[in-house]
């Protein structure tokens, strides 16, 4: 039984012919009666008597006139709420790694309240392959990570790219060194991120291509602690250019390597066959607007290229 089978019943029920209720319905009256002929077959029970050009319900069509009344009303209602609601499909799930979510998330969230007050954004920071499992299997609307991003259900969007920078106590003779090269860190003692951390990762790979690995002094959990140690002259680190805050310049010094500068591709991450709810649409727009704004700054280079 079709909704469409049950404003056709109505129609004839209320204009008491079949042509007056397709011209009502939009539709032909032949195909209009063959839908009311599906719909009896369908309840085994004849819900018209057909007086020449009259209709008029039978009992049973009586009976089913009422309900059918009471469910196209119904259906009626929620479509009203779902159009009418403030808030719904204003709720969104947002996953980013915990080298980009402190730098990043704090004003998007700031611009959206101030924007959009009923778009409510839960966010959730961890590493890469935990955030892909959860836009994957639904739990999250979008993640925001670090490339490479290869699974075929989801589709990308660029976000932004940036260098990769050296971090190092203000004390430390780097600090002052004219050129650094990726060789000068080979003797270095390096404070880096969990073993699961996309950026300890690609820090690895890269010292991996100047043919060292560096050695490990300090393993850490949070960026901020991978900051705090390098201060103290426990090691150096290599961070994303958008960790570089303006305090920062008390205790540490980034500098750019020279040769072949390491960067990392920011991207967005979403189900290729997720509904993109309003909040998504809205929280997008937002995000893309501060990206813009990190990138007229000079901090980050924005993108808008669109792949999957």
């Amino acid at each position: 039984m079709e909704l469409y089978q049950l404003r056709y019943f109505l129609a004839a029920a209320e204009a008491g012919n079949f042509t007056r209720a397709a011209a009502r319905c939009h539709i032909s009256q032949p195909s209009l009666s063959l839908q009311i002929i599906h719909l009896e077959r369908e309840l085994g029970h004849k819900l018209f008597h057909r007086l020449g050009r009259r209709v008029v319900p039978t009992e049973a069509g009586q009976v089913f006139l009422e309900r059918a009344r009471d469910i196209l009303s119904k259906v009626e209602d929620a479509s009203k709420e779902l159009k009418d609601s403030p808030t719904l499909e204003r709720h969104i799930k947002v996953g980013t790694v915990p080298t980009i979510a402190p730098y990043l998330l704090p004003p998007v969230l700031e611009h959206c309240r101030k924007l959009h007050p009923n778009l409510l954004v839960h966010t959730h920071e961890d590493f890469r392959p935990d955030l892909m499992r959860g836009v994957i299997e639904g739990d999250l609307d979008l993640a925001i990570v670090p490339q490479p991003v290869k699974d075929p259900r989801v589709s990308t969007e660029v976000l932004f790219t940036e260098p990769l920078l050296l971090v190092v106590s203000r004390s430390h003779p780097l600090a002052i060194k004219p050129a650094i090269t990726a060789r000068d860190l080979a003797d270095e003692s390096f404070v880096l991120l969990g073993h699961s951390s996309t950026l300890a990762m690609e820090i690895e790979r890269f010292c991996g291509d100047h043919h060292f690995a560096p050695q490990l002094g300090h393993r850490c959990s949070q960026v901020a602690t991978v900051k705090a140690l390098v201060a103290l002259g426990q090691g150096i680190s290599i961070l994303p250019q958008i960790a570089h805050r303006p305090e920062d310049k008390k205790t540490l010094v980034y500098r750019k390597l020279t040769g072949h500068v390491p960067i990392r591709e920011v991207v967005i991450v979403r189900h290729w066959q997720r509904y993109q709810t309003k909040g998504a649409e809205l929280f997008l727009k937002v995000l893309r607007a501060s990206v813009a704004g990190l990138t007229a700054m000079g901090e980050v280079k924005g993108r808008s290229v669109v792949k999957s």
